[in-house]
């Protein structure tokens, strides 16, 4: 293949959104089945087999320098959350104080989804991409029906703005968070949500 054919390819695929890379360069997995897309979310703690090895200090830059830790995780690329049921939701949210509505599946089902065994004392902790982090009870996420929202309006969250993930819920819905300010309102919420640990509350 010359030179311009490969990089006139190559440039297609990233029109795409996909690079294919050579057979010799695709990446070792653990054996599980692993999505080819880019991870959008990695779930570590206490999860099933998972899908991945362990963190790599050299390459998971982001995750070593806010010092997550794990063995073994799950990742999970965007055509694996779309194949999650789906939930919409319409809050109204704190940046512009208009109704928008998000779509995602639960975020229960999402670390259903790792073979993590949710109970009682599961909880987990919301990491964003700024550092924010929050714990969030397993018994919370499921009252309040926590999505892992990565729609908007019809239209993907797009990185640098609340996405391209959003563990957020649906506010209005609840009388006792409803009655707060809105700026209130979604403390429990990390926007840009890339890592999650399922531990014991």
């Amino acid at each position: 293949m010359s030179k311009r054919i490969f990089l006139r390819s190559m440039l297609a695929s990233l029109g795409a959104g996909v690079v294919a890379l050579p057979a010799k360069a695709q990446p070792k997995s653990s054996g599980k089945a692993v999505s080819p897309g880019p991870a959008l979310l990695t779930v570590s703690g206490l999860i099933g087999a998972g899908n991945r090895g362990p963190l790599d200090q050299a390459l998971d830059r982001l995750l070593a320098k806010q010092s997550v830790s794990f063995s073994k995780a799950h990742t999970f690329d965007a055509a694996s959350l779309a194949a999650l049921p789906q939930v919409t939701i319409k809050p109204t949210l704190e940046y512009d104080s208009k109704r928008h509505t998000l779509q995602g599946p639960l975020l229960l089902d999402v670390i259903k989804a790792t073979g993590a065994k949710v109970g009682g004392k599961t909880a987990f902790l919301l990491r964003a991409i700024d550092g924010y982090a929050i714990q969030l009870d397993a018994a919370e996420a499921d009252k309040r029906r926590f999505i892992v929202a990565t729609h908007i309006d019809g239209r993907p969250m797009a990185l640098g703005g609340l996405g391209p993930l959003w563990a957020v819920y649906e506010p209005d819905q609840f009388p006792d968070v409803a009655a707060k300010p809105l700026k209130e309102r979604f403390s429990l919420c990390p926007w840009a949500t890339y890592h999650i640990e399922v531990k014991e509350g």
